[in-house]
Formats: structure tokens, sequence, C-alpha cells
């Protein structure tokens, strides 16, 4: 009986896991800070995504930072983070399976009712967060993964709109299109101009910078 009902919960998985269909193309998310006193100094932004179901290319922006774009082997859980510095271009590596978990800060249900976002239908999860000062309503793609986001690996499917806590505040990022289609393979390359270091190595070259030495003192790899 023991191995019938284990055989029984496992195809229930299996059947879960296969409900959720490959994604290649473009995501396009708008971010927007939520407290409306805080708009004028922090202005909307924009994340793209492009994924061909093994590799994730996400471009966003920071304030501190600028221009970001992250390179992922959703296999190898491995990725590169391209940052353009006045000391130099950098690609920098980071090994995804070697890193310690947080604990999932979010809870969340499942609500009845389905929402149009960007053109299509949304299942619904009210969500709560120690930060939030009542549930918010998140929505989601249940047929398709999670994984595209590279977070918010614990929710049943692709958010389609859900609210990020900051030090600065609570973010709010709204799918506005998603596109199937092939993306170019380039798109997940690292540019030769970019030099491939460890988080540490970084933070030394950005520790150890001299804005009076000469550009010619920090090749490109």
């Amino acid at each position: 009986m023991r191995t019938l009902l284990i055989l029984f919960i496992f195809a229930l998985s299996t059947a879960s896991a296969q409900e959720q269909l490959p994604f290649q193309g473009k995501l396009v998310y708008h971010i927007q800070i939520m407290d409306t006193s805080l708009r004028r100094m922090i202005p909307d932004k924009e994340m793209v995504i492009y994924t061909n179901d093994t590799l994730l290319r996400i471009e966003n922006s920071t304030d501190q930072l600028g221009n970001q774009v992250l390179i992922k082997h959703m296999v190898l859980n491995k990725s590169y983070l391209l940052l353009e510095t006045p000391i130099s271009n950098y690609a920098i590596q980071t090994d995804h399976s070697t890193q310690k978990v947080d604990s999932f800060p979010y809870q969340f249900k499942k609500k009845w009712g389905k929402r149009k976002i960007a053109g299509l239908k949304a299942n619904r999860l009210m969500v709560t967060h120690s930060a939030f000062e009542e549930p918010m309503e998140f929505l989601y793609f249940k047929k398709t993964s999670n994984k595209y986001l590279n977070a918010f690996t614990n929710f049943p499917g692709l958010l389609a709109q859900y609210y990020v806590v900051t030090v600065d505040g609570i973010f709010v990022y709204t799918l506005t299109s998603m596109e199937t289609m092939k993306p170019e393979h380039d798109l997940f390359g690292i540019p030769s101009d970019f030099k491939k270091v460890t988080f540490d190595q970084f933070m030394d070259e950005i520790m150890n910078f001299n804005p009076d030495e000469p550009e010619g003192e920090h090749p490109h790899e």
C-alpha cells in the first residue's frame, strides 16, 4: 500500500511538471517603485529577458552600477554578471550551485479567478511578506516555468506581476510583453572586451583602483 501511495504521489508531481511548457523568446517587465512620493527620485525602469530555455540573458539597470547583464546557464547553474565600470568591463563569474540558499521570505495562497496581463490570462496569488502592510496580489502563468526570472523559483509558475522588497522601497514588476522567438545565440556570449573574474577578484580591483593611474595599467583579458 505504501509503495502504491508513493508511486501515486510521484505520478501527480510528474504530471504537474509536464504541464509547464518550455519557453524560448523575450520577456519585458516594467519596474516602478510603489511609493508615489519617491517616483521623481527613482524613475521607472525596464527589465528585458531573453532565453532559449537553456541559457538566460537578463538586462537590467541600477542607479549605482548602471546597466547590468546577467548571462546564466540554467542547467549548469552558473552565470556571468557583465558590468561596465570606469576601470574595465567585467564578467563576474558565479557558481550558484555552491551558494547558500536563504529561506523563502514570501508566503502565498492561490486565489480563485484570473486576470489579463500583457494580453494573456494569468492566475492569481495572495502573497504575504514581513515588509507588506497587507497581502499583495501576484499574477503568474502556471504553464510557464518560474526559472526564467532567476529568482522567485518557489512560486508555482512564471510571475507576470510581483513585488520586490529592497532597501530603497518596494518595487512592482509588471510584464508588458511576452514574445515567442528564437534569440540570436550571440546574446548569450561574453563580449571579448570583458574581463572574466571572480567576485573576490572584482572587489580587489575596485578597492585598489587608483583614478590617477593611466588606463593602460588596467588591460583587458
